[in-house]
């Protein structure tokens, strides 16, 4: 942010608010996801005879996989409110009604281009595009 003095020095401006709580949950359910599709896997084709002859594992897979798509489905619409949230403290008329330099009377702040955010609306896209995949 510049501070418009005769120094021409500039303050770094830091965003107010925490929007790391829904991308660690969304990266957090993915890491448990595939440590738990390997264990999955290494009991399907390792013991696969125990799998078939005790009818109480085929019930808890089910209700444990019922749970991640759940959770996966909480996680998505979490990351996007997190999406959300930062666009909004990203918007630049935000950032420019943060800088204590435009509040004076003689400033003349402008808001400038609005950032692309299409990489991280594609980022909440593909989630729920592959969940929809699977449901099918």
């Amino acid at each position: 942010m510049p501070l418009c003095d005769d120094d021409s020095t500039s303050k770094t401006m830091h965003l107010m608010g925490d929007f790391s709580a829904p991308a660690e949950f969304f990266v957090t359910l993915g890491i448990f996801s595939f440590f738990y599709t390997m264990a999955a896997l290494v009991v399907y084709l390792r013991f696969h005879n125990l799998y078939a002859e005790n009818k109480r594992f085929p019930l808890v897979d089910f209700c444990v996989t019922v749970s991640f798509i759940f959770f996966w489905l909480v996680a998505a619409a979490a990351w996007g409110k997190g999406l959300t949230d930062i666009k909004g403290a990203t918007r630049p008329s935000s950032l420019t009604a943060a800088m204590s330099v435009c509040h004076g009377e003689e400033a003349v702040c402008s808001a400038g281009a609005t950032p692309s955010m299409g990489l991280a609306n594609i980022s909440v896209v593909r989630p729920a595009a592959a969940e929809g995949a699977c449901s099918r």
